[in-house]
């Protein structure tokens, strides 16, 4: 090109340049044509000088991270329009075409970040119509496609796929397509390669599919033309096949990748591939030479299991394969719409509907816990149903049926009536009241959805409304064949069972989703709905609900405590929802077979195993096992019946199933153990018991003892807690019923399974002692497998005992017993641990007979003859004789073979004389173990020898305590000496200084803890002259014999401890051992006393000195002591307080010397800090440490408490554990329990504890304590522990409050009216002069407080308040101390007493003021008359405070003794007669009350014949009281207060029994009963309420009639000069919310046809025409309400969501807005529209102005004179507060994220805004509308 010719092109290039910024893109072609006529250059030419200044024409104003404005992306999309049109031009010119793709559509698309998704798209469809025309597909097909097919594959780090992919993207093969133009064009190799890596994605994906649609739509339009058919240069048909083929795999591919490349395929690809696919079913490419087919069904069905591998992950990729299931339902729809192909190929069609795991998916989906895949499920099975319909239109026509009005169904109730009516309102159609019109499949899949989105998306009131009828609709419908599921399930569904099975998957989604709602009411109600199911109705149609729904959401939701309201209450166990469950249970479980049902009771109990449960969800579960349990008997007894007269073949495979089954029920009943071990974590006894019986009908209703294995017999029997099982027990009789097989399991086979079950019992102790090893085999063991034998013998014990009924029974276990027990020598040198398993087995078994003996005790079970209760009491079958025997023949046993255990055992503790052992290496598990329990330090072989040694001594201690009851010293005198040489020996041993040794010496003082404790309980005369024997000191004429002993012991102990050679752990093992050993010391003198035992006069057993030395030693020991040390610590504290107390001094210890105050101290602080460092509050633990530190001995040391006006030791400690009691309500329990006992004991002590006393009357907690409940019941050493506590002034209230809230001040109760006893007593002594002192003291300080007190005193409290309580406590406790009011307190009492009567109370208080005054009064008659009298005349007080006085003088005249009646009648009566007539009208109507009583009493009805003889004011009193008799208000009061004045005795209202018992379990409200004031209250209340209702009535009355006159004309009439008066103008409220007594039906007139009220009132209405007259008043008051709307148009035209629409309803009819603009007028219809507006669009003008029409709307209103403003953020706004609106305002509201249009925001006057100073971006849009809406309001009204 000339250089003339360059100049040339350049200027023509800069006037393009300037007119593409100025000439729209429809004008480039014409211009450019222009230009190149005019100029005579070449297409050619002024293409490439244009494609060769785009980079410089680009660069100004394309910069990085910077969007275009609209200026710019016109001149660049002109730019491109102008090189499209060239290339047009060009016609088919490859060279060009690459040139443009190369130099810049590629650029163009790598600046994709700065263009707009519309430029892009414009720029994308220029080209490929420049494309189209010149058929360059080819060029495409060479450069674009692999290039952006590198540029996909590069992003996602795909490799190329040489077999299956068509196109070759490596970089050879994009090279490749530039046919050598790389140098024409200028381009780099790198840099192309580079470029085709950088691109994203989604920017990979969008052009190829746009390519792939353009290809199609050349395709397809070239396929309608014969000449392009026949042209061969066409590519777009290959380049479709070949592209489609690749982008198929490029999707498959991309779905198993990461989330961002599942976006890209279902973003851009699917769609198009899709689209592809609706026109061509199949086609036929070449791959890599070889004849391949792409077909739909291919592609869907890898669309379909790459959707499965999707569902099958996390909810991410769930929610990705719900949109392409989305996007193949569409598709699928448009391949059914254009359908055109024979039927072979539909048959051939792969349909995702006939997949089964498709249903699955959309099940799953609807019930998933993500809301947004709920409804993405949900949209895809609206969508499955329309193609249904659509499918299948000819089998859905319903046939039309003409609207006629049906009479309301008989017998439905208004709430049914009102579903009816909200379910047509809502679309589902006619409801079918009779089979003769039955929904369609279509109406049932409707109903199905409804239910579902009402539960998703509406309201409560309106699953209220329509949930039970239209789920009995399906449920009717469900058990037919045309059932909703049958239309889209018939595929899957293979049987009429399967189908109705698949009817119910449905169903349990509906109310899976109902239990799990976040509206707790919904969650009751679908609940509800699903247990009042009659199933029967259904014929089995119960047996078809999902078992997985029932074992999962159904179960889930028993256990939510909404349920069960009223669980626990009063101690029932149950609600309503549990027995509804148990009910559905047994009908689900009833039509099961045997092996299945016992399949779902294990499923069923397994649940506890992986569900947390609470109290009422475990409960229910046991009822619904129970229940399920009992609906599998049934078919278990059928299977039994069958099989007594089967054939032999049948009884054959009978007899296999039953094996398998005895499995199953194996495993039932371990699964079972874990629901009773679960109740256990509930401490209430009463409430694990109700669980345990449950648990055990289940299992004696599905499992026979007889073939279960003993073992798991024994483990299932040991879960159940003792105490329902033991002699008198809940359970025992039902546990003995199933365990002997009552009349259920095999009847004629009963005795002889009994007998097998027994025999079993019988042979265990020769199986469990039988050595399976070989000989010469050494055995070791250690103490896991002694604790395992152990529990496994303890098992067995405890089955023995509630299996056995006689003497008989037992003689193969006394064989054995006496067999092994003479040979026992003779296995000592013989390997194997029998001999440890017998004494095992011997050893649980003595246990076991001493627990049934306390059992025994406890219930009250005496044996004639015998100091002591035997073990065969607890066996009900036994009688005392026969019990005797068998005692005695144990006794006999034992003690035969006793001489030979003892030898055994003293082979055995050679061990421990030794010290030392050969075996020195320590095992590998005590080696390498970290934390845990505390293991011995032994080898393997000492290990075993220690623990045979402790075992035998156990066994021969436990066995002689037991036989020291049945028989003489002489033939223990064997064992006796070998316990007490053991005992001198070990004590006396030296100390070893190796580890090794050292561990032995603690293994034989833990032995010597059940030998000290055998001696203890059993001290004879024969262990004192052992004692003798051993204490050679003791032949002394003076000494102590225990002395030695004892110091031997502790010296030796300590020894060891000092040495240093033991770990910490076995340390504090051994220290438990010293307190154990030392305990029982400490109680042989006791135990020596109670047994007779008396030693000389120079004798005793302590001395003085060793008995302090060893307090002293156990108080410093007390801090640091570990948890299990505890007990035995107290205790034997408490043994050394008790042997130094002077009343055991004597014999017991020498030369005793009292407690000194510093021995105290040091106990006081020591328990202190012990009881503070101890996390664990133990019953057991705080009751010994309150009996120790408290000690009974020692409290009646008067200097213990107050020393010189300093507190002593003991007050110190009750100050402290009271203060550190409010927070542990069991430690402030007991510590009442212990105290008041103490205190009663000593009276002259109460005087120093006045504010104790005061602190336990106001405390107040938790209301109960589980824990403590079941410490009490299981463990043995708390009950022991508290029984040892200071005795209760009363054990019925005690037991009856002490694990209540209540206790503490219940027990001060007790206490004062015990000791008020002591004041009515004749004996003054010093007793008595305490008491009463202490009384007066604690009641004038309580009044001193209620008068004083800054919060007791206050007068303005809520009700249930902290203040309101403390109250209550306060004068309940005066109410038992009325009894100490004396004639030198009382004129103090009777004035504090008056100022709390003035004062305002709540009547829960004033209660109590009220009986503790009359009481007063009635033991003070002579106050009557100086305080009661004057204070009645004082008509001027407060009507509350003379309620009470009127209260108070009633009473006293009522309960005044015959001798003051007369007096007070007299003083009394005359002032409250005036109060018959208050204004007040509660003290009007308790006045009236009460002196109706006062004449019922005192006043009969006289003759009338004898009137001239009754004085004048008895007549007065006789006329009043007939009229008080008969008026009628005054006999319904009284009917209402009917037995209360009659039951009130303030006599028992102030006892403990009369004031606590009146316990309401309901409130649990401080004992508080109503008062009478209360209940005269709440009447009145009643009466004024049906006052209300009456003209409430009235009201709607006049309403309908005035809307009766209304429609007819004939009732309208003018009035006098057009209104009424101003006083005769009706004045209506503004705001009504309508009573429930206007709810009524609306046949209006059988209301007032039957009601003699309103008859009344509408013959009334007839003669008078004032009715008429407010009739035309409210139609007045009406039309001048509309004429008073604000000129004020709101318009929400570009608002979609309902809520807000409705709240803009609502706030135009508040402020009278002249009316409301909305897009569909339709949604005033809408459920939830009328739920939130509230009628508001029945008051409010509501125009309809589509979106499309607000433009003209606004511009119409603005011509009539409305000014048009916008509620919208702009640069122009002005602030809302800063505006003064026009009279007549239009006001437009946008949508909340895009706003006001454009277009219209030009034609606004105004656009305001709301000034805001948060940091949230804008408000909701009805909040914004409503201020904007006030502003106005507010503006109008100011002018």
């Amino acid at each position: 090109m000339s250089a003339a010719e360059s100049n040339s092109m350049e200027f023509i290039v800069s006037s393009l340049s300037s007119s593409f910024k100025q000439v729209p893109l429809p004008a480039i072609p014409p211009m450019l044509d222009c230009i190149l006529a005019s100029t005579g250059l070449s297409s050619a030419s002024l293409f490439y000088s244009l494609l060769d200044s785009f980079p410089n024409l680009s660069k100004d104003f394309i910069k990085e991270d910077q969007k275009l404005d609209s200026g710019c992306c016109d001149f660049l999309m002109s730019i491109v329009g102008a090189l499209c049109h060239l290339l047009k031009k060009l016609g088919i010119n490859p060279n060009s075409m690459q040139s443009f793709i190369w130099r810049c559509f590629i650029p163009l698309m790598k600046m994709v970040h700065v263009l707009e998704r519309e430029l892009l798209n414009q720029i994308v469809e220029s080209f490929f119509n420049a494309v189209t025309v010149t058929d360059s597909w080819g060029v495409l097909e060479a450069t674009l496609v692999p290039f952006f097919l590198r540029s996909a594959g590069l992003s996602v780090g795909m490799s190329q796929n040489e077999e299956s992919d068509i196109f070759e993207w490596d970089q050879y093969s994009v090279l490749q397509g530039l046919d050598g133009m790389i140098d024409n064009l200028n381009l780099d190799k790198e840099f192309i390669l580079s470029l085709s890596g950088s691109f994203p994605l989604s920017i990979s994906c969008h052009v190829l599919t746009l390519i792939l649609d353009s290809a199609l739509q050349s395709f397809q339009a070239a396929s309608t033309t014969e000449s392009m058919l026949e042209n061969d240069s066409c590519y777009a048909d290959q380049l479709f096949s070949k592209l489609l083929w690749d982008l198929c795999n490029m999707s498959e591919r991309l779905f198993s990748r990461s989330l961002e490349h599942r976006s890209c395929a279902i973003s851009f690809l699917l769609p198009v591939l899709f689209k592809s696919f609706v026109s061509h079913h199949s086609l036929e490419i070449s791959v890599d030479g070889r004849a391949c087919v792409l077909s739909r069904h291919i592609f869907s069905k890898k669309i379909w299991n790459c959707c499965k591998s999707l569902l099958s992950c996390g909810p991410l990729e769930r929610r990705d394969a719900y949109c392409v299931l989305s996007l193949y339902l569409s598709f699928l729809s448009r391949v059914e719409r254009c359908q055109n192909a024979d039927a072979s190929v539909r048959a051939e069609e792969f349909d995702v509907r006939a997949e089964r795991e498709f249903w699955v998916e959309i099940k799953r989906g609807l019930v998933d816990e993500e809301s947004l895949v709920r409804k993405q499920s949900l949209h895809i099975l609206k969508r499955v149903l329309q193609i249904s319909e659509e499918g299948q239109r000819n089998s859905f026509v319903p046939e039309k049926k003409s609207r006629e009005k049906h009479s309301v169904p008989h017998g439905m109730t208004k709430r049914e009536m009102w579903a009816n009516k909200e379910a047509k309102s809502l679309g589902v159609g006619e409801i079918c009241s009779s089979i003769d019109s039955p929904l369609d499949i279509q109406q049932q899949w409707e109903a199905f959805i409804l239910q579902y989105e009402m539960l998703e998306e509406y309201g409560t009131h309106l699953v209220e409304a329509a949930w039970d009828h239209q789920i009995t609709l399906l449920l009717q419908f469900s058990v037919s064949r045309d059932n909703f599921a049958s239309s889209i399930c018939g595929r899957v569904c293979q049987s009429e069972v399967e189908d109705l099975g698949e009817v119910f998957t449905w169903l349990t989604i509906l109310w899976q989703l109902g239990f799990r709602h976040d509206n707790p009411q919904v969650r009751c109600l679908i609940m509800q709905s699903f247990l009042g199911i009659e199933w029967m109705e259904y014929g089995d149609a119960a047996k078809s609900v999902p078992e997985s729904f029932v074992l999962g959401p159904f179960i889930e939701g028993l256990n939510d405590p909404v349920h069960h309201k009223d669980f626990g209450v009063k101690g029932v166990y149950t609600s309503r929802t549990i027995e509804g469950a148990a009910k559905f249970l047994y009908q689900y479980t009833r039509h099961l077979n045997v092996r299945k049902g016992i399949d779902f009771l294990h499923s069923l109990a397994l649940i506890a195993k992986h569900q947390s449960f609470g109290r009422a969800g475990l409960m229910g579960l046991a009822e619904c096992i129970a229940s399920a349990a009992s609906g599998v008997g049934i078919q278990d007894d059928n299977e039994v019946e069958w099989s007594e007269d089967a054939s032999p073949n049948a009884v054959q495979l009978k007899s296999s199933s039953n094996k398998i089954h005895h499995l199953d029920k194996t495993d039932l009943l371990d699964t079972l153990r874990f629901v009773i071990e679960s109740s256990k974590q509930h401490f209430n006894p009463n409430y694990r018991l109700r669980v345990c019986e449950k648990v055990l009908e289940a299992v004696a209703s599905v499992v026979s003892t007889f073939n279960v294995p003993l073992e798991v017999l024994l483990h299932f029997v040991s879960t159940l807690p003792r105490e329902f099982t033991d002699y008198g027990g809940s359970l025992r009789e039902k546990m003995q019923e199933w365990l002997f097989g009552g009349d259920k399991f095999y009847s004629s086979n009963n005795n002889s399974n009994q007998i097998k079950l027994l025999k079993s019992l019988q042979e265990f102790p020769e199986r469990f002692t039988s050595s399976q090893v070989f000989v010469d085999t050494f055995v070791s063991f250690d103490d896991e497998d002694l604790d395992a034998w152990e529990s496994e013998a303890k098992r067995w014990a405890r089955m023995l005992f509630l299996v056995i009924k006689g003497e008989d029974q037992l003689g193969p276990i006394f064989t054995f017993i006496r067999k092994y027990g003479v040979n026992i020598c003779e296995e000592f040198n013989r390997v194997g641990c029998s001999p440890v398993k017998f004494f095992v087995i011997t050893i649980n078994l003595v246990a076991e007979i001493q627990l049934m003996q306390e059992k025994a005790l406890d219930n009250g079970i005496r044996i004639r003859n015998k100091p002591k209760v035997s073990l065969f009491e607890t066996v009900d079958q036994l009688d005392c004789a026969e019990a005797s025997i068998i005692n005695g023949k144990l006794s006999d046993i034992f003690l035969s073979i006793l001489d030979d255990l003892v030898n055994f055992a003293c082979a055995s503790c050679s061990i421990f004389l030794t010290s030392t052992a050969r075996d020195t290496s320590l095992p590998s598990s005590v080696r390498g173990k970290l934390g845990g329990p505390s293991q011995r330090r032994l080898s393997s072989s000492t290990t075993t020898a220690v623990l045979e040694a402790i075992t035998s001594i156990r066994a021969v201690a436990s066995i002689m305590s037991w036989c020291a009851q049945f028989t003489s010293d002489v033939h223990l005198k064997f064992a006796w000496t070998f316990m007490w040489q053991f005992f001198w020996k070990t004590v006396s041993s030296p100390t070893c200084g190796s580890e090794n040794g050292a561990e032995i010496c603690l293994a034989a003082y833990e032995a010597l803890v059940p030998v000290l404790r055998s001696i203890a309980s059993t001290f004879s005369p024969r262990a004192m002259d052992l004692i003798m024997e051993n204490d050679k000191s003791s032949t002394s004429a003076e000494g102590s014999c225990l002395d030695q002993l004892v110091l031997s012991f502790l010296q030796n102990i300590n020894n060891l401890l000092a040495v240093g050679v033991l770990v910490r752990t076995r340390r504090a093992v051994l220290l438990n051992w010293k307190w154990l050993c030392l305990e029982s010391l400490l109680s042989i003198p006791q135990t020596a006393v109670e047994n007779g035992i008396h030693l000389e006069d120079n004798r005793s057993f302590f001395s003085d000195a060793v008995i302090r030395y060893i307090f002293s030693d156990l108080v410093e020991s007390l801090e640091n002591s570990g948890e299990s040390s505890v007990l035995p610590m107290l205790r034997s504290i408490r043994l050394t307080l008790g042997l130094l107390s002077s009343e055991s001094s004597g014999s017991l210890v020498s030369s005793c010397n009292d407690v000194d105050s510093q021995m105290m101290w040091h106990l006081v602080r020591s328990s202190w800090i012990l009881h503070v460092s101890n996390n664990k509050r133990r019953v057991a633990s705080i009751a010994a440490l309150l009996s120790s530190a408290l000690h009974t001995s020692v409290f009646a040391d008067e200097g213990m408490h107050l020393i010189n006006n300093v507190p002593g030791p003991l007050k110190w400690f009750v100050e402290n554990i009271l203060e550190e009691g409010t927070k542990s309500p069991r430690t402030i329990r007991l510590t009442a329990l212990h105290l008041t006992g103490l205190w009663l004991s000593h009276p002259r002590i109460i005087k120093y504890y006045i504010k104790e006393l005061k602190l336990l009357t106001l405390y107040g907690s938790v209301a109960f304590d589980e824990d403590f409940e079941a410490e009490l019941t299981e463990n043995r050493e708390a009950r022991i522990e508290v029984s040892l506590l200071a005795k209760s002034p009363d054990s019925e209230l005690t037991e009856a409050f002490i694990n209540t809230e209540l206790y503490a001040r219940v027990s001060v109760a007790a206490l004062f009216y015990k000791l008020a006893d002591l004041v009515g007593s004749t004996n003054e002594n010093e007793d008595y002069c305490a008491a009463i002192e202490s009384g007066k003291l604690f009641l004038l300080e309580l009044l001193h407080s209620v008068v004083n007190d800054k919060d007791l005193a206050k007068e303005l409290y809520k009700k249930y308040s902290g203040i309101h309580r403390r109250k209550i406590r306060a004068w309940q406790m005066i109410c038992i101390l009325s009894r100490f009011v004396t004639d030198d307190i009382v004129e103090q009492v009777t004035g504090c007493l008056h100022i709390a009567l003035y004062r305002n109370n709540l009547p829960a208080v004033r209660q109590y003021l009220e009986t503790f005054t009359i009481n007063i009064y009635i033991k003070f008659p002579s106050l009557v008359a100086k305080h009661l009298v004057p204070i009645l005349r004082d008509y001027d007080m407060k009507p509350q405070a003379l309620s009470s006085y009127v209260f108070i003088a009633a009473n006293v005249i009522l309960h005044s003794s015959s001798r003051f009646l007369s007096s007070h009648l007299d003083e009394l009566l005359p002032p409250i007669v005036p109060l018959l007539t208050s204004h007040h009208h509660s003290l009007r109507g308790f006045t009236q009350l009460l002196v109706y009583h006062v004449f019922s009493k005192y006043f009969s009805l006289v003759d009338s014949g004898a009137s001239e003889t009754i004085p004048l004011e008895k007549k007065c009193f006789e006329d009043m009281k007939l009229y008080l008799a008969k008026n009628p208000d005054c006999r319904r009061l009284r009917a209402s207060m009917e037995g209360y004045l009659d039951a009130y005795n303030p006599i028992i209202s102030s006892t403990p029994a009369g004031i606590f018992v009146n316990r309401v379990e309901e409130l649990e409200f401080e004992c508080v009963p109503t008062s009478l004031l209360e209940e005269v209250l709440n009447f009145l209340n009643d009466v004024r309420e049906e006052l209300r209702c009456s003209m409430a009535k009235d009201v709607v009355t006049i309403k309908n009639e005035s809307l009766k006159i209304d429609a007819d004309a004939n009732y309208r009439r003018t009035l006098p000069n057009g209104e009424l008066n101003k006083e005769t103008s009706l004045d209506f409220q503004k705001k009504i919310t309508p009573a429930k007594h206007e709810k009524e039906d609306s046949d209006s007139s059988s209301i007032l046809g039957s009601n003699k009220g309103y008859k009344q009132l509408l013959e009334i209405e007839k003669e008078d025409e004032l009715l008429d007259q407010s009739v035309q008043s409210r139609i007045l008051t009406m039309e001048r309400m509309k004429a008073s709307r604000q000129h004020f148009i709101l318009v929400a035209s570009f608002l979609d969501r309902i809520p807000n629409l409705a709240g803009l309803a609502r706030t135009c009819e508040v402020f009278k807005a002249s009316g409301l603009a909305i897009a569909d007028a339709s949604i005033l219809n809408d459920k939830q529209f009328q739920l939130i507006s509230v009628t508001a669009e029945k008051w409010v003008p509501i125009i309809e102005v589509p979106v499309n029409s607000v433009k003209h709307f606004l511009e119409k209103k603005k011509q009539e004179g409305f000014s048009i403003l916008g509620l919208e953020q702009t640069a122009n706004s002005v602030p809302l507060d800063k505006y003064t609106f026009p009279k007549k305002t239009v006001l437009v509201l946008g949508r909340e994220k895009e706003g006001i249009p454009v277009d219209i925001i030009h034609i606004l006057d105004a656009c305001l805004e709301i000034p805001q100073l948060g940091v949230v971006r804008s408000l909701n849009v009805h909040v914004s509308g409503a201020i904007a809406l006030w502003e106005y309001t507010r503006q109008q009204r100011f002018q």
